[in-house]
């Protein structure tokens, strides 16, 4: 005790003598300030001299008009001095009483610098007490302490409320846990509101009671906070789980609505950008939040996910597809929230598409070109396609098919060159699901029979057998690869698929042997112009289906009274059609499985999002019931060192890093393949919001091959298969003639 005393006493003596000094350093400065005075007021003496000297006429009239002027002499000066030293004294007292409170008010700031550092066993008293008795001031040190964790590393962090400090990642993690797992329920509780759910006007009945007025301030900064460590956090298994915990919490929301516009911003950044299980979190988030606040909410959920769709479609790769597949059925299950709005919505968007097509056709540009025969476009009719398909017997997205079958009908005409096979074989199989979920009869076999007479499809391979193409992620083929084998063989069996499965959703129809009268004639017609044997086979094989199936409809057909106007020509063969057993539509279940194989064989890298992710199925489920205890999850999540604040941004700037020269790598790997892709360009209407700052996509040009690599690729191919020997007389024969 006696060694702590003395400790004491010395630190008070410096503490003295540092105030002396300051005392001392103050008493200088005003000495100085009243020399500097002196010397003005002598100075000005000796100027009122020389005036009177040099111009006595103008001295005279001072006197007369301003005599203060004049009257000043060496007693002001002293009075002046006086007055200075009076000041002196005056500031001596003052300084003495302040140096007397500084030291007293010194000892009291040490005493709470080490109360105001937050260890365990103060987080732990909270939390028990809260447990034991809900006790309304452990909540509000909880919530201080909750606050400091959210802001620790932030710029100004010191200064915080109380000046709250955090000393150990374990403190962190234990009141994170705690707040974001048993927050919702204590609040609750406080309010007596129900346990879990909620609707808008319960919170806005609660606004007007005491109970909210006594805890509004702590929901506020429960929100507030957390969608700043939200901001902060870059781990997508912590933000998984603390949207998860939100979610439950996500009511109180309505009580503010400036920070319901932001988690909207920030749950949308989150499902667009990131991958994992976080998408579907926030897209759960978001579902609740537009079922809870209806309009209010709705609107903006559904520009925010058309956007971020639209700029997750810059660029198409194989790892990429099913992620990109995944979004368009988040954005499809949302409007099912809402189908009114839906429809405006998607009345708009289906809109902006017709007129970028219109004004294509009008104008004839190659820059308007290179819009439609893009990504974005293209993504954007699959979207809408989708929705139209799931709702398909829902009277508010019907109406929509016939205009969206339209655009993609122009879109497939708007350039009928064997460079963009791809994306015509895109719009055909959005055009057969149209067709099938709907009911309604396309045109769908001119489109392909068309392909089948192309020029390039009858030519020999001279090309060589060529790398294999994904029709999927590819928009446009490079000319070099249209004279190679592979391209030949996957254009031909993608029309074969598409036109059996559009013949197979007809093959009940009493009108079925009129309805394929004129794709059998076409496909004979190929027959006879095509050289190459396996394509004959195909074609062939279709034939007979065709002419099977014809049978199996006439059949029944020749039993039949009614007319083809009658109502009951649509329960034709209502019985067959459900156990699928017309010749078509088990040839089509075999073709499925053939290509899907193919494609499988095709795709050689990793796919981003699994399987099952990018098939979403056509309700989720909510589970409103929660549980109370946390889960082993949770606790690996935030059992860290991890802490918000500086760290945290450089590793999330370190992770940008990352992605963008990903997607470089990938745009490079894009051009390569001389796909063009370009920047969406909305209506005048709604350009703010729709609106995306992508980077556009160049053709590539191809360099020009020279006869001796064409040699190099011919050679081993001709000794494989004799069929090639054909193609390399020909070619020299070709040469021959461009020589004469």
């Amino acid at each position: 005790m006696g060694s702590k005393k003395k400790g004491n006493e010395k630190e008070k003596e410096k503490k003295k003598l540092k105030n002396e000094t300051l005392i001392e350093e103050e008493e200088k400065k005003s000495k100085s300030k009243a020399m500097s005075k002196k010397k003005k007021a002598k100075e000005h003496m000796l100027q009122l001299e020389r005036l009177q000297q040099k111009d006595p006429e103008f001295y005279e009239f001072l006197k007369e008009h301003d005599k203060e002027l004049l009257d000043f002499n060496d007693q002001d000066i002293d009075d002046d001095a006086e007055t200075d030293v009076d000041s002196e004294e005056m500031e001596d007292e003052e300084t003495d009483r302040y140096r007397m409170e500084h030291v007293a008010s010194e000892s009291e700031e040490e005493e709470k610098s080490s109360k105001n550092v937050i260890t365990r066993a103060m987080v732990d008293s909270w939390c028990k007490s809260i447990q034991d008795n809900t006790s309304l001031g452990a909540v509000r040190a909880l919530m201080r302490a909750f606050r400091s964790a959210c802001h620790y590393g932030d710029d100004g962090g010191d200064d915080s409320v109380d000046n709250l400090k955090i000393m150990s990642s374990s403190v962190f993690n234990k009141i994170m846990l705690f707040v974001f797992s048993e927050m919702d329920g204590i609040l609750r509780g406080l309010m007596k509101l129900p346990p879990s759910g909620g609707k808008k006007e319960t919170v806005s009945d609660l606004m007007n009671t005491k109970q909210w007025k006594n805890c509004n301030h702590l929901v506020k900064s429960y929100l507030g906070n957390s969608l700043h460590v939200l901001n902060q956090m870059t781990d997508t298994k912590m933000i998984s789980f603390t949207l998860g915990r939100l979610r439950y919490s996500s009511i109180f929301l309505a009580a503010f609505p400036a920070l319901l516009r932001k988690y909207v911003k920030v749950v949308l950044h989150f499902w667009g950008t990131e991958g994992g299980a976080l998408p579907v979190v926030s897209l759960l988030f978001l579902r609740d939040l537009c079922v809870q606040f209806g309009s209010v909410c709705i609107d903006d959920c559904f520009k925010g996910m058309y956007k971020a769709y639209v700029l997750n479609c810059q660029y198409v790769t194989a790892t990429k597809l099913q992620h990109i597949q995944f979004l368009g059925n988040c954005f499809t299950e949302l409007l099912r929230v809402d189908l009114g709005v839906a429809f405006q919505h998607a009345f708009v968007f289906i809109r902006q598409l017709a007129m970028i097509l219109h004004e294509t056709l009008s104008a004839k540009k190659k820059e308007l070109f290179r819009r439609v025969y893009g990504w974005k476009f293209m993504n954007c009719l699959e979207l809408w396609t989708g929705a139209i398909c799931t709702y398909s017997s829902q009277a508010d997205l019907k109406p929509l098919a016939y205009p969206l079958t339209q655009i993609i009908t122009g879109t497939a005409r708007l350039v009928p060159t064997a460079q963009y096979f791809p994306l015509r074989l895109w719009c055909i199989r959005m055009l057969n699901r149209i067709a099938a979920s709907t009911g309604t009869f396309i045109p769908v076999s001119l489109l392909l029979l068309d392909m089948l007479e192309m020029k390039e499809l009858h030519r020999p391979p001279t090309g060589g057998v060529g790398a294999a193409i994904d029709f999927r992620t590819v928009l446009k083929v490079r000319k070099s690869a249209l004279k190679t084998r592979a391209f030949q063989e996957a254009c031909v069996y993608s029309v074969i698929e598409q036109l059996t499965e559009h013949l197979a959703q007809w093959s009940y129809c009493v009108a079925f042997f009129e309805l394929s009268f004129v794709p059998a004639v076409r496909l004979r017609n190929f027959c006879k112009s095509t050289n190459v044997e396996r394509f004959r086979r195909e074609v062939r094989q279709l034939i007979r289906q065709i002419e099977a199936n014809c049978e199996f409809t006439n059949k029944k057909r020749m039993s039949i009274s009614f007319l083809p106007n009658d109502l009951e020509a649509a329960s034709f063969l209502e019985d067959e059609k459900k156990n699928g057993s017309s010749p078509l539509s088990q040839y089509s279940a075999v073709l499925c499985q053939k290509a899907e194989q193919r494609n499988d064989s095709v795709m050689t890298s990793s796919v981003l999002v699994g399987e099952r992710t990018s098939i979403f199925g056509g309700k989720v489920t909510q589970n409103d019931e929660k549980d109370d205890s946390v889960n082993e999850e949770a606790v690996a999540v935030f059992n860290s060192s991890w802490l918000p604040g500086s760290d945290s941004k450089t590793s999330r700037l370190k992770d940008e890093k990352e992605k963008k020269k990903k997607r470089k790598r990938s745009r490079e790997e894009a051009a390569f393949d001389d796909d063009v892709v370009e920047d969406l360009v909305l209506s005048s209407d709604e350009e703010e919001g729709y609106s995306s700052d992508s980077q556009d996509f160049e053709d590539v040009k191809e360099k020009p091959v020279t006869t001796k690599q064409q040699n190099k690729n011919r050679k081993p191919s001709a000794r494989s298969d004799p069929s090639k020997k054909k193609a390399k007389f020909g070619s020299k024969k070709s040469n021959k003639t461009k020589r004469n």
